[in-house]
């Protein structure tokens, strides 16, 4: 798994862009956000990892099989290099742990006859509700 990630990493192709937001003039005169591409293909993530990745990145993930991920929180390009890597980081360890299965809860007898018992009452609450036959 740590290999796939580091592989990923790796690879992926950065490119500096203007950002918008905060830094003055400094915004106009450098490129401080970054775009991150990453070619899933390339990287060898297993087929059902692969799957719940087109989930997770949603429309980050290309026709082309590449994942883009913009990072322009930050005034440096050193610090969006960063954010945009531990999103990468993030994105593909989500895909690649499988979510744990749900186990069905038991409830054991003397919950069911509470449950049954707390029904009774509460249907006789509503029937007493309706209008007083004469």
């Amino acid at each position: 798994m740590g290999k796939i990630v580091d592989r990923a990493l790796e690879i992926a192709e950065e490119k500096f862009i203007a950002a918008s937001g905060p830094g003055g003039q400094n915004v106009n005169k450098v490129a401080t956000a970054v775009q991150l591409r990453v070619n899933v293909f390339k990287i060898g993530i297993p087929p059902e990892a692969f799957e719940r990745l087109k989930i997770i990145a949603g429309s980050r993930l290309t026709q082309a099989g590449e994942i883009v991920l913009t990072a322009r929180e930050f005034r440096t390009q050193e610090q969006n290099r960063e954010a945009a890597r531990e999103r990468l980081t993030a994105i593909l360890d989500d895909a690649l742990n499988p979510p744990r299965a749900r186990k069905k809860s038991r409830v054991n007898r003397v919950g069911k006859v509470k449950r049954l018992k707390a029904k009774k009452v509460r249907g006789t609450v509503k029937a007493n509700r309706g209008k007083p036959e004469l």
